[in-house]
């Protein structure tokens, strides 16, 4: 750029507070300069306390060439000029070059201070925080080094008081606060359904590269994937590496965007060099992570397959969920088209070839499918998955076969079950490969609407209390948090737009990037009376006004609790316990809520937080959970949080033309249940429509009394006789030691038990709670007779009736042990059975009695008698550990009472999980003969109840 244009060319640079002779002249540019003057905002320097201490800002409109004149002139007479600018110095030697043969010139640091030490940060994000420290440091040396310059400004008292206040807050803020609160995070991870699911599934014993594209997120999945590259770059990592490894082949992920892109030439370059590879084209149809745009060529599995081809590649395998959509003659001869569930068998078979191989994964983006079939543009089949909860053992087998964010945990009376959120789903169904019998496909029924759909008018005529909005004098600042694909984004537009139609200054940025699948996701809303009030978009440290809190799990994420003060920030926050990503591969994951709640509270003020469970009243009153987050904007503004009117954000909605009617509705029941929750409770879900086994026991009495009942139904009252005189056994061993005391609450936590209630008596006699639980399971196993039975209950008629509406058609996904055929490995294969299969429930579940009678022909196979002989171990088991009980040696006791919480699920996935049982129960053992102090998990344990 010649060096004759000055900054007039692009805007003239402009001097911001303060004005003539000075001790601090700070000089910023761009971004940067929002961020200095957040900072002296948030450190109450206003244009009057500048001119008092003597500090003044310069507004830097073209960063290169630099203008001379006006530097010089506003340099003139400062002790020190401070630079503050992103990445490597570019205006700060500018400076100095421009005031090097001045007389008089001030002090000029940067990058670097007058000792020669860091000081601006040369690399990562500026902050208002960070520039208000660098603010605050150099006033502070300045003062000290002159502080009889009455010429330059005097640091005022009241200032340095004011700054230094500031600054301890964002100190305490950074320190954190003495308590620990468990808490979890909300990784990115695959949409619901989304094809990368299965395509990113590598066989036992090879490894796969990654790449640009949604399926990044295969590096942190647990599917043998590392390193990537820059966009069409890749595989190229590993031509240069194959020379130099005993590594004989790799797969490389490659999404069709980026072949259309560049990747082509990487493949080419492999072909060229004849390395041995076999690159995964995955065509999802779409440019699936940057919004679903269509492709800017006529890309086909046809073009692709032709054009690898002709570049050399040695073999092409098409593998898609469609088969049958090819016509005759799509592709050519020699390119083999197989089914989804042949993946694993086709990379076996690709990995011993020769040269490079290219797999063409073809399934449409499950994002994309979800828009297209809003707008009819493509096939909805009149299908869903639905789990038995009652027939589900919890194994998470079918988390593993779909790594599905859709199957959610559901915790029941009889332990952890799944469930799939019918909202998110977008039926791929391959969830139903789970090797389990509790999955069902409903064909012909609707998702049921919801409840207080209907009733809306209703609502909307009930008198809502008149809102306070929240007064501000120079901008409020607002944080949305979420789950990314879920609308978080959308609230902050619609709030943007709400504050332009009413003239108030706005700014809206939305943190999402990668977390926009399933991620957390952060949207800052600042407003202010006028634009010139606002500088940072970003919301800085113990700054936040109010948080919208659409998901808890990210509201009490270290990055949203450094934005809550005490005194300040109010919260609401959506309770769902929604899972995270770590619940697809871990079936023992935790929702720690008490904890998360803990962590707000302590971050904004007990009073000054408000916890709602949004998803669950969305869902019953809308029939769609991803109504939450309009619900919880209403809830908000009904609490007094958001500073805009109910009009203007009525006509927001309106302008975004999406699902008008719909927002709407949300929002109203969002300010009805702030205004009355118990009323809303009960429309959304009446007490008599929450399931029998999701109804937890209150005391250690019923929860054994509903057992006794259940394996009465299950079997006869002598079975039932044997559990009770076990449990009994142990009751009366367990009152010899006393009960056992429940750890003291610290303020303003709350206790919540595994039942997701506040402990009452449960928990007072833990062992007696334990072998009362896990000799039931290991009583209740679920053989052909018991799942016929848990098929004919009324609860799975009545679950059904209340997600889906119409006349629904069921098939079931099943494997009997005396008919499936078997994979080579032995595994079982599960097969579908149409509703014929209803009445041969009923039989089976009639002939019951006959288990373990000599006419039991299903209780003759090993899984079956292995079953049996684990209910006479657990009563040996129990037996010896009461022989020597005492209270040193509760915990221990109780962790071997509950091993059987291992065993779970059917078949080979059963007989795995019944392997790492038996070894924890050896170990445990061990230590229990052996008379060990309880250690590790059996420490903490032995914490919780009070020993």
């Amino acid at each position: 750029m010649p060096t004759g244009l000055d900054a007039n060319v692009f805007g003239r640079d402009d001097q911001h507070q303060g004005g003539g002779p000075c001790r601090l002249a700070i000089v910023s540019t761009g971004k940067s300069w929002l961020d200095v003057m957040q900072a002296l905002a948030d450190l109450g320097i206003d244009d009057a306390s500048a001119r008092r201490i003597g500090l003044k800002v310069y507004k830097v409109a073209m960063p290169w060439p630099l203008e001379p004149q006006g530097i010089r002139e506003f340099c003139a007479g400062a002790a020190e000029v401070l630079v503050i600018e992103e990445k490597r110095s570019l205006i700060e030697a500018q400076i100095k070059e421009h005031l090097y043969d001045l007389a008089e010139r001030p002090r000029v640091v940067g990058k670097r201070d007058e000792q020669g030490a860091p000081c601006v940060p040369d690399f990562g994000e500026l902050s208002p925080v960070l520039c208000a420290r660098l603010i605050a440091a150099r006033l502070r040396l300045l003062a000290d080094s002159s502080p009889a310059d009455e010429q330059r400004g005097v640091y005022a008292d009241d200032v340095r008081a004011r700054v230094d206040a500031r600054l301890a807050i964002l100190e305490a803020k950074e320190r954190g606060g003495a308590r620990h609160f468990e808490i979890i995070e909300r990784i990115p991870y695959f949409c619901s359904g989304c094809p990368h699911n299965s395509s990113t599934k590598v066989p036992e014993g090879s490894r796969a590269g990654a790449g640009i594209g949604c399926h990044y997120m295969a590096q942190w999945m647990d599917r043998s994937t590392s390193t990537f590259t820059q966009m069409g770059g890749e595989g190229m990592n590993w031509v240069g590496q194959a020379p130099f490894t005993k590594t004989p082949h790799i797969f490389q992920n490659l999404g069709d965007g980026t072949y259309n892109h560049s990747g082509a030439l990487a493949i080419r370059h492999a072909v060229a060099t004849g390395t041995r590879m076999t690159y995964k084209i995955l065509f999802n149809d779409a440019v699936a992570m940057t919004g679903g745009q269509t492709h800017d060529s006529q890309l086909t599995p046809g073009a692709i397959a032709r054009q690898v081809r002709a570049e050399g590649v040695r073999k092409v395998v098409v593998v898609t969920d469609e088969p049958q959509k090819y016509p005759a003659g799509y592709f050519e001869r020699d390119v083999a088209v197989h089914h989804r569930s042949e993946l694993d068998t086709v990379q076996r078979l690709l990995r011993e070839e020769e040269g490079v191989t290219v797999l063409i994964y073809d399934q449409t983006c499950a994002a994309e499918k979800r828009r297209r079939r809003k707008r009819g543009a493509f096939p909805d089949p009149d299908r869903r998955a639905f789990i038995n909860e009652s027939v589900c053992e919890g194994c998470g087998d079918c988390g593993v076969q779909s790594n599905c964010v859709s199957i959610e945990p559901v915790e029941t009376e009889f332990g952890r079950k799944r469930a799939i959120n019918q909202s998110s789903c977008n039926k791929d169904f391959s969830c139903v490969n789970g090797f389990c019998p509790s999955f069902v496909t409903v064909e012909g029924g609707r998702v049921r609407r919801g409840k207080g759909a209907e009733v809306a008018q209703d609502a909307a005529a009930i008198g809502l209390p008149d809102v306070v909005l929240p007064a501000f004098d120079d901008a409020y600042s607002l944080l949305v948090t979420g789950i990314g694909g879920t609308g978080v984004v959308t609230i902050g537009q619609i709030l943007g737009m709400a504050a332009h139609l009413e003239g108030k200054g706005v700014t809206v940025l939305d943190m999402a990037g990668l977390a926009q699948k399933n991620g957390a996701v952060m949207s800052f809303v600042r407003f202010a009376r006028s634009p010139d009030r606002l500088f940072a978009p970003r919301i800085g440290t113990a700054s936040a006004d109010a948080v919208l809190g659409c998901d808890i799990v990210v509201t009490a994420s270290k990055d949203a609790l450094a934005r809550m003060a005490p005194g300040r920030t109010r919260v609401v926050a959506n309770v769902a316990s929604t899972p995270t990503a770590d619940f697809t591969r871990n079936a023992d994951w935790k929702f720690p809520l008490g904890s998360m709640e803990g962590a707000i509270a302590a971050a904004a003020g007990l009073e000054a937080a408000s916890f709602v469970d949004a998803t669950r009243l969305a869902n019953g009153l809308m029939g769609d959970a991803i109504a939450a987050n309009m619900f919880m904007l209403g809830y908000a503004f009904q609490k007094g949080l958001i500073p805009v009117s109910a009009r203007s954000i009525d006509r927001a909605i309106e302008l975004n033309e999406v699902a008008v009617e719909s927002n709407r509705r949300a929002l109203l029941w969002g300010r009805r249940a702030a205004a009355d929750l118990a009323q809303v409770e009960a429309v959304a879900a009446p007490p008599a429509s929450l399931p029998v086994n999701r109804k937890r026991s209150e005391s250690l009495d019923e929860l054994i009394a509903r057992r006794v009942d259940f394996l009465t139904d299950y079997q006869d009252e002598a079975w039932a006789r044997r559990y009770l005189a076990l449990v009994e056994k142990v009751r009366h061993a367990e009152r010899a030691l006393g009960a056992a005391p429940l750890p003291a609450l610290e303020p303003g936590e709350v206790r919540r038990d595994l039942r997701g209630e506040t402990a009452g008596t449960i928990g007072q006699w833990p062992l007696t709670e334990a072998v009362a639980s896990y000799f039931f399971k290991l009583m209740s196993y679920k053989d052909e007779y018991e799942v016929a039975r848990l098929y004919t209950r009324p609860e799975f008629s009545a679950r059904l009736r209340e997600q889906f509406e119409g006349e629904p058609r069921l098939q079931f996904h099943l494997a009997p042990p005396l008919l499936a055929k078997r994979k080579p490995n032995g595994e079982l294969i599960k097969q579908v059975y149409g509703p014929w299969v209803l009445p041969v429930f009923r039989v089976l579940a009639r002939l019951r009695r006959l288990r373990g009678t000599a006419l039991d022909v299903f209780g003759r196979t090993a899984e079956r008698r292995g079953e049996r002989a684990l209910i006479d171990e657990y009563e040996r088991t129990i037996g010896a550990l009461l022989d020597r009980l005492t209270p040193e040696r509760r915990a221990l006791a109780i962790e071997l009472a509950s091993v059987p919480e291992q065993i779970r699920g059917f078949g080979h996935v059963k007989e795995r999980h019944l392997v790492t049982a038996r070894a924890l129960r050896e170990q445990l053992l061990a230590r229990y003969q052996a008379d060990a102090p309880p250690v590790g998990r059996s420490a903490e344990l032995a914490g919780a109840v009070g020993d």
